[in-house]
């Protein structure tokens, strides 16, 4: 059956049905360069949405990635979001290069170890406090400003949790506290923003195969690691990518508020 492309709407050549495309959006995904925000910005920007590339300290990655990504007026942002000025002028960095804001996808974060038991008190509250500051009041800052550009035609917000949320992080309870605290705020705000057309929604990775975690699987634990799903492995990111990307569509609109398991069964909540 041939099909030929019209702008953002296809042709189906033999039935002669014209099948409805969405239109470009502009979408910006924080911590891009790498891992679950590489892949996220790649997923929207073959979907033919404009994307705007953040990163915190990898230029050169963040400039690898633009020149692979399909489609047009794209570009990069950057910044330690954590700092809440700069997370309002990443916002208006990116809406004023993508022509305005309609996803916004909380990917940006940081896993410090912070054991209570191995540490001294001052190292340990700084890596609890870092993590604190860039996983949950870095997307709280970044969702106050990006809200405020979606009021009046309504808008999407990801935000990327963990199953650490729910099991626990022994090792790194500021990493555990953080995204719990995300999956709060996503619900909070749910209720808050659906009002004005914008909904809310979170994923929560298991194990990702990423840049981050990738020396955790090369070690000797790394087959236990995997076995923790029944899949036998951990998850991809362009799986979890592809969670964000459903998330974000129209479809997903009635989903706001929800928060989507992605590990593989690893581990099953109630």
């Amino acid at each position: 059956m041939a099909q030929v492309n019209f702008g953002r709407a296809s042709f189906c050549a033999e039935s002669g049905a014209r099948r409805h495309v969405t239109s470009s959006r502009a979408v910006l995904v924080t911590g891009a360069s790498r891992g679950i925000g590489r892949a996220a910005a790649l997923a929207f920007a073959a979907a033919g949405d404009r994307v705007a590339v953040h990163h915190r300290d990898s230029p050169d990655l963040a400039e690898e990635l633009l020149g692979e990504l399909p489609g047009e007026g794209h570009g990069v942002v950057s910044g330690d979001l954590s700092d809440p000025e700069v997370a309002e002028r990443v916002v208006e960095e990116a809406a004023a290069l993508l022509g305005g804001l309609d996803v916004l996808v909380n990917n940006a974060g940081v896993s410090l170890p912070h054991d209570l038991l191995a540490m001294d008190f001052e190292p340990w509250r700084k890596a609890l406090e870092r993590t604190l500051a860039v996983n949950l009041l870095a997307p709280a800052y970044l969702i106050y400003f990006a809200a405020r550009k979606m009021m009046g035609k309504g808008g999407a917000i990801v935000n990327v949790s963990s199953r650490g949320a729910f099991r626990g992080e022994p090792g790194q309870p500021g990493y555990g506290a953080s995204k719990a605290g995300l999956n709060a705020l996503g619900q909070s705000l749910a209720v808050a923003l659906a009002p004005h057309g914008i909904s809310i929604a979170t994923v929560a990775p298991g194990w990702v195969a990423t840049d981050m975690y990738n020396q955790e699987l090369k070690r000797p634990r790394g087959e236990e690691i995997q076995r923790q799903s029944p899949f036998g492995r951990v998850a991809t990111p362009e799986e979890v990518a592809a969670a964000i990307f459903y998330l974000a569509s129209p479809e997903a609109r009635f989903s706001s508020g929800a928060i989507l398991d992605v590990n593989g069964a690893s581990y099953l909540r109630t």
